[in-house]
């Protein structure tokens, strides 16, 4: 299913339902990415969609998301359709854990959560989390690939609007422009021949690596960006002291 929405609907759904960043610039990613899925709304909540933010199941149990993704009830459920359908898809249920220093600063955000599933997750192999401090030194032209449920593209009318779809994407970037203590800022400017994330991909991942390079290393999480995503993504670094101490509750991490 397909919504639309304008521009000040996508910031309140931003801001109560977690949902920050889209892949742009990108195409359907079919069967590429299988560990990567949708964290899905609750019933009540649903406009016709159901992917609120994307994440990537790290283990058979856990599955990778923000934390700012929450909606305020213990139970969620996440799929790893890759097009998903409310009346026949796959879907797997969990408990909500997000990161106790979870507070939005800028400097860092512990910006992290994890569904602890009920079951373990048969024939999708998890994603791999990066050894430590291995991202403090990348080049300027390493390659990312983003994949998420978010929206697909950006329209300008009266005002820009946004177009969501249940379907997973996937977009690669060759552009890092900073890391920084908890972030690294990707070029996902189409004028230069990057794609990235929009409203929706939020806690989705950025595999380290592009086209024959990818890896199935996810060094970062989709957090935010500029606001009508054609600039650059922010995403959090999994190999940092802060990201570790809260995932090493859950995995056994390299």
């Amino acid at each position: 299913m397909r919504r639309i929405i304008a521009a000040c609907v996508a910031v309140a759904t931003l801001v109560l339902a977690g949902s920050a960043g889209a892949i742009v610039n990108g195409e359907p990613d079919g069967n590429h990415h299988p560990s990567v899925g949708a964290l899905l709304a609750p019933q009540a909540y649903s406009d016709g969609t159901w992917a609120s933010c994307s994440g990537t199941l790290i283990s058979p149990t856990v599955f990778l998301t923000a934390a700012h993704c929450d909606w305020g009830i213990p139970r969620l459920a996440v799929t790893f359709d890759s097009n998903y359908d409310a009346a026949t898809g796959t879907e797997y249920w969990g408990t909500w854990h997000a990161d106790p220093q979870f507070r939005g600063a800028q400097s860092d955000p512990h910006d992290l959560a994890v569904v602890v599933l009920d079951e373990p997750v048969a024939g999708i192999a998890p994603a791999r989390l990066p050894a430590a401090g291995s991202l403090a030194d990348l080049p300027s032209d390493q390659g990312f690939t983003s994949v998420g449920y978010g929206a697909q593209s950006v329209t300008i009318e009266k005002g820009p609007m946004f177009h969501y779809a249940d379907i997973r994407y996937m977009s690669t970037s060759d552009k890092l422009f900073a890391i920084n203590k908890a972030w690294l800022r990707i070029s996902m400017n189409p004028k230069l021949g990057d794609g990235g994330t929009c409203y929706g991909d939020s806690g989705g991942p950025n595999f380290l690596g592009a086209a024959a390079a990818e890896t199935d290393i996810v060094a970062a999480t989709t957090i935010t960006g500029d606001a009508m995503c054609r600039a650059t993504n922010v995403t959090y670094r999994l190999d940092t002291p802060s990201a570790r101490s809260f995932l090493a509750s859950y995995v056994v991490l390299p």
